[in-house]
């Protein structure tokens, strides 16, 4: 990695922290595409190293908040999915890697911008739990199902549930990818170079976070995804 791009990295991971602390999702939407388009071998493990400490820090912050009940829920279906997702990422090749995280980031960009509401029922939040834990060991991206769910509660509600979830289920995605092999030394020190900007991006965000105009910004980012999901499809 060239110093100019780990610069554009850091300045990227910083923003996309800062975004994550402030609304309570955006982080992997906007670095999945990035990584997939600067070495597509840093998926998923890097962006999963990179969302530990950020979504520690966010659930901690406002940990008060946490619907713990609907967390259960999801993390049970977020176990089982795991292992689903497990066999997706060893059935594709790189440039298949970039393709789906391509289209799986534009797909979920465009349901969080046109699903309807529904309600965090038990049956919802463990479908949602079994989905992203698919799609996060796959290929990193699991916040807008979880986001889609949490969508009308408040916004720390949102966002500390959200954090506790991904935390969870980072660390058993990452104990499962360690267990088959699939964590690499490039990937860890890449997230481990980058972890700096993360906590900088989340120290920046806990400042505005109670202000942060949260619409404008969540359809930035999600426009910001589409267009970047669209660059990693067309280099895959």
């Amino acid at each position: 990695m060239s110093a100019a791009i780990f610069l554009a990295l850091s300045l990227l991971v910083a923003g996309a922290a800062f975004v994550q602390g402030a609304v309570g999702i955006g982080f992997a939407l906007i670095m999945a595409p990035v990584l997939g388009l600067v070495d597509a071998t840093y998926l998923p493990v890097t962006l999963l190293i990179l969302m530990l400490p950020l979504n520690l820090l966010v659930a901690w912050r406002e940990r008060r908040a946490i619907d713990r009940r609907g967390a259960g829920w999801i993390t049970a279906g977020r176990f089982f999915g795991t292992f689903l997702g497990m066999a997706v990422l060893v059935a594709l090749s790189v440039r298949q890697l970039e393709i789906a995280v391509g289209l799986l980031t534009i797909g979920a960009a465009g349901a969080a911008l046109v699903a309807p509401p529904f309600r965090a029922t038990p049956p919802a939040s463990v479908g949602v739990g079994l989905f992203t834990g698919v799609t996060e060991t796959a290929t990193g991206i699991g916040g807008p199902p979880l986001a889609l769910l949490y969508q009308h509660a408040a916004g720390p509600t949102l966002r500390s549930t959200v954090a506790t979830c991904f935390l969870v289920g980072e660390l058993i995605s990452l104990a499962i990818l360690l267990a088959a092999g699939r964590i690499g030394q490039h990937q860890a020190l890449a997230a481990l170079a980058l972890i700096p900007a993360v906590l900088v991006g989340s120290a920046l965000s806990r400042r505005v976070h109670a202000r942060i105009n949260g619409p404008a910004l969540r359809l930035a980012v999600l426009v910001f995804s589409i267009v970047s999901g669209a660059a990693l499809i067309a280099k895959g």
